[in-house]
């Protein structure tokens, strides 16, 4: 059975990061990526990327139709390693929060948490008021992983690349996914990167 991830891209900003995913799971045949897109994520893609809608979804192994809540990835007898939404819009947290699947993302997120696969969340939104913290902690408190992209600079990025690339082999470690685009921390002194 082949290994299978899950990614979802919302239209909040940042669509870099899932679009970033893909391209770096595209050089790994063992990892089938399964990717929904919201119709927002397809107006942000154009607005902030050189993509089009149509490259990104060539990136992906499998694609589905954010309104077909009975593709595959909607059972959880579809075994996979779990899920990724980057970017994670605040609509999009509300719903898998709240249980409350009206679209593919929402519902294969739901199934994830359900089965006990991580789901990692880039919520990315700021700044935050009481209720973005609300839905956090209550999507963490039902399983979710929040991690939202916050650059980190101990391994002295020089590049919007540089960034991008740190948050998205953050994500896959945590996922479980081996990869190089982040280095080991050596301890004060080393450089990492």
């Amino acid at each position: 059975m082949p290994q299978r991830l899950i990614v979802a891209i919302t239209g909040a900003s940042g669509v870099i990061y899932g679009i970033r995913m893909l391209e770096v799971l595209q050089q790994r045949p063992e990892i089938e990526t399964h990717l929904v897109m919201s119709a927002a994520a397809r107006a942000t893609i154009g607005a902030e990327t050189g993509y089009a809608p149509r490259e990104v979804e060539k990136l992906a192994s499998v694609v589905h139709p954010s309104a077909n809540i009975g593709a595959t990835i909607a059972s959880g007898s579809f075994q996979t390693m779990g899920m990724v939404v980057a970017p994670c819009s605040i609509k999009t947290l509300s719903a898998i929060a709240n249980c409350y699947s009206s679209d593919l993302i929402a519902r294969a997120a739901d199934v994830q948490l359900k089965e006990g696969r991580p789901v990692l969340l880039l919520v990315r939104e700021t700044p935050l008021h009481r209720g973005h913290l609300r839905l956090m902690e209550l999507a963490a408190a039902q399983g979710a992983i929040i991690m939202p992209p916050v650059p980190a600079f101990y391994n002295n990025p020089r590049t919007v690349d540089d960034i991008v690339n740190h948050t998205v082999g953050r994500a896959l470690a945590r996922i479980g996914i081996s990869n190089d685009l982040t280095g080991e921390w050596g301890g004060l002194g080393s450089r990492v990167g």
